[in-house]
């Protein structure tokens, strides 16, 4: 039977490259962790790493065993936390992985609240694309994955997706009140890839092909390029409400929205720690006006 704490060892080498750097990482010796390497070679009888110059890199073989231990010790690491919510939320632990306007805008009061009501529940917060947060749900490193798709479909597997909301978007420019195609000629700033290829399909839905002249993934650097004159974009509303730029003017595109779900692994009920949070986010979305349209202007 494979060591978990061997195992433990190799994805730390595979994350950060080094046995030094597992070694630091782990607080480990550095002959612990070529001991400890040796070892899980022999337990395997293949060879994990080989050398490199003065360093190791992983073989194939080995390279696919960290892959399948991370997402063991991320299971592990859930059923500790589970067995230790057995005892109460005092001692319960929820990691939540969300896309970086949700967890400015939504997360932080629900957070707030999950603290009020469980001031001894560990809650562990941290940015991440929902591709990333997906990832990381499915491998037990996360325990919630707060999610943003363009379409109606959500993948079938063994991944709960609730939908909490809907995200509408925003043409935004330096008048009030255009459409998409007032501005089929003008330069367009575009973000990630996923985000891209929905904005392509709506642009060419309303009978144009975008001309992208500049990239960027953040909110802040695409409002200056729009307030600088320098092109327009489209943002989703919970992005604006995280910042708008002074001058920028927003206007709601009809029938075009993201949607918002918050994602759980495995067969319900969920952990106490992570029903506790997922309550109080919904909670956090039902007190918010705008996500519940009552504010239908939006940003302006």
């Amino acid at each position: 039977m494979l060591d978990i704490a061997r195992l433990r060892v190799l994805v730390a080498v595979a994350e950060r490259g080094s046995v030094t750097a597992a070694a630091k990482a782990l607080h480990f010796a550095q002959p612990s962790v070529s001991h400890h390497l040796a070892r899980l070679q022999a337990e395997t009888g293949v060879q994990l790493v080989t050398r490199v110059g003065r360093g190791i890199r992983l073989t194939p073989e080995g390279e696919t065993l960290a892959r399948r231990a991370a997402e063991i010790i991320g299971r592990v690491e859930s059923a500790e936390a589970e067995l230790a919510a057995l005892a109460g939320l005092r001692t319960g632990r929820v990691r939540v992985a969300a896309f970086q306007s949700a967890l400015s805008v939504w997360v932080p009061p629900a957070a707030a609240a999950l603290r009020r009501r469980h001031p001894d529940l560990e809650l562990r917060l941290t940015d991440a694309h929902p591709t990333m947060a997906l990832r990381w749900l499915r491998d037990g490193k996360v325990d919630v994955a707060i999610l943003f798709r363009y379409d109606d479909t959500v993948p079938d597997d063994e991944v709960r997706y609730d939908h909490i909301a809907d995200d509408p978007m925003y043409l935004l420019s330096l008048r009030h009140g255009d459409t998409l195609t007032d501005h089929r000629d003008a330069a367009w700033i575009a973000g990630c890839e996923h985000c891209r290829r929905d904005f392509i399909a709506v642009c060419e839905a309303a009978g144009f092909t975008p001309n992208i002249a500049y990239t960027s993934d953040d909110i802040i650097v695409e409002q200056a390029l729009v307030a600088a004159g320098l092109g327009v974009t489209t943002m989703p509303g919970l992005a604006l409400r995280s910042h708008q730029a002074p001058g920028v003017q927003a206007t709601a595109l009809a029938g075009h929205r993201r949607r918002v779900y918050v994602a759980t692994y495995g067969d319900p009920p969920d952990p106490p720690a992570t029903s506790a949070f997922v309550a109080a986010l919904r909670t956090a979305v039902a007190h918010d006006d705008v996500a519940r349209g009552s504010m239908a202007g939006g940003p302006t």
